[in-house]
């Protein structure tokens, strides 16, 4: 029997808009359960973009669709490609700032009620991701050593894929 992950994202490359929002020295993360070799995974918010819509629009729809934030687009940062189990996207990820709302646990429309992946959001600084461990919190985001290295590796394209192994 599949997976609710598999069954909804599996089987196809995915094109994903991701946001990066830190804000006094801690980043927003959405942890999201069944994802992972370790059953959960803490990444940032983000999703699949959907044929006609802008990269632009899909992550602002995103940040509000997963943690109640809105969200405004400062900067390119980097392209990852992220293989899972089931799972394969190319992630395009941008700096972003907050222009209004309030931060709360919001839902992916993907999935029933019943079964939401979303566990909780909330910000973490480096040294909670540390904790974490690198299982449990997505490949870009488990070794920073600040944020401003984070930015330093703007326009690189992540070629290793850690969750594999």
């Amino acid at each position: 029997m599949k997976s609710r992950i598999e069954y909804i994202y599996g089987g196809k490359v995915r094109v994903r808009a991701c946001g990066v929002l830190v804000e006094n020295e801690q980043i927003l993360m959405v942890k999201h359960r069944d994802l992972g070799s370790a059953g959960y995974l803490w990444i940032p918010p983000g999703g699949g973009v959907d044929r006609g819509a802008s990269l632009e629009d899909t992550v602002k729809k995103e940040f509000i669709e997963e943690t109640g934030v809105e969200v405004s687009i400062k900067d390119f940062l980097f392209i990852n490609e992220f293989i899972d189990q089931y799972l394969h996207a190319i992630e395009i990820f941008f700096e972003m700032s907050r222009t209004g709302g309030q931060l709360k646990k919001g839902y992916d429309p993907e999935v029933s009620g019943k079964e939401q992946i979303i566990e909780e959001v909330r910000f973490l600084n480096i040294d909670a991701l540390h904790k974490e461990g690198k299982k449990n919190v997505h490949v870009r985001f488990c070794d920073l050593t600040s944020f401003e290295a984070l930015y330093r590796s703007k326009g690189v394209f992540n070629f290793k894929n850690n969750y594999l192994k």
